[in-house]
């Protein structure tokens, strides 16, 4: 039993780090992607600030923030600025919505990958 116990409980352990990673991986890649679109890199780890960079990143106005307080409407916005933020560096409605189910993969993409990001793209 207490073998047991202390199998899951390194299960556990391993997991916790898998997932530290990867949110180290996604901050890393996020201050690159916005970097490379003019913005401040820190910005990506202040909360309600980072969703406002990604907006003015995707060509949406700034108060789209008060947009993600609001249920289901949140996921509209949500959808639409990263369309922005993909045709921002170039990239199609697939890659947005690789951002949305992959975003660890498509914000290592864009951070790490050769996009560059033009302001009168993004729509």
């Amino acid at each position: 039993m207490f073998l047991a116990a202390n199998n899951g409980a390194a299960f556990g352990g391993l997991i916790a780090v898998v997932a530290l990673a990867l949110t180290v991986v996604a901050i890393v890649a996020q201050w690159k992607m916005f970097e490379k679109a003019g913005e401040p890199g820190w910005g990506c780890i202040i909360p309600i600030y980072n969703f406002y960079l990604m907006c003015k990143i995707g060509g949406k106005p700034g108060w789209w923030v008060l947009l993600m307080l609001v249920p289901i409407v949140q996921i509209v916005v949500l959808v639409l600025v990263l369309l922005g933020v993909a045709k921002g560096f170039g990239k199609g409605t697939g890659f947005a919505v690789g951002m949305i189910v992959l975003p660890f993969v498509f914000f290592c993409l864009l951070g790490f990958g050769d996009a560059t990001y033009d302001r009168s793209l993004a729509v």
